[in-house]
């Protein structure tokens, strides 16, 4: 927004996952598993969801809320190793405004049996309305289910 000013942050949150980090990264590179722990709005209607999950590639969720406001996540995906690490841009949008826009490393690595993921976002908030602090918190609640459902989708071969 014109004349407002920029809010900046960064933020790392840390999870142990079940499994190993193959069996992890799965969860972000595979469309169905990577949509069981990110839908997290159930009465949000979703007007458009695209997932390209490789170097160069795009993702691109749409929705509206009860409330009819239309809210946006439109990521490109700048380097994947697989099973390592994922570095992507997103931005966050409230029906035409803009407001946030992140780079994010994810990295996973080996822990006994199970995979240490580390999530490091740098934000830049456009808008007053982009609450950093509420998306550092959404962002460790996202994880936690995504932990959660990982332990009910555990492979014994992972």
């Amino acid at each position: 927004m014109k004349n407002q000013p920029v809010d900046h942050a960064t933020f790392v949150v840390e999870r142990m996952l079940p499994g190993r980090p193959p069996h992890a990264f799965r969860f972000w590179s595979e469309f169905d598993l990577k949509r069981k722990w990110t839908s997290c709005h159930p009465d949000w209607t979703v007007l458009e969801d695209s997932f390209d999950f490789h170097i160069g590639g795009s993702e691109v969720v749409r929705w509206r809320t009860a409330e009819g406001e239309t809210r946006g996540f439109r990521a490109h995906y700048f380097d994947i190793v697989p099973g390592e690490r994922i570095v992507y841009a997103y931005e966050m949008t409230l029906n035409t405004q803009r407001l946030s826009v992140s780079l994010a490393t994810v990295v996973f690595a080996a822990d006994g049996a199970q995979t240490r993921m580390t999530f490091t976002e740098q934000a830049a908030a456009l808008d007053a309305a982009a609450g950093l602090e509420m998306r550092a918190s959404g962002t460790s609640s996202g994880f936690d289910r995504l932990a959660a459902i990982m332990e009910r989708e555990q492979s014994p071969l992972h």
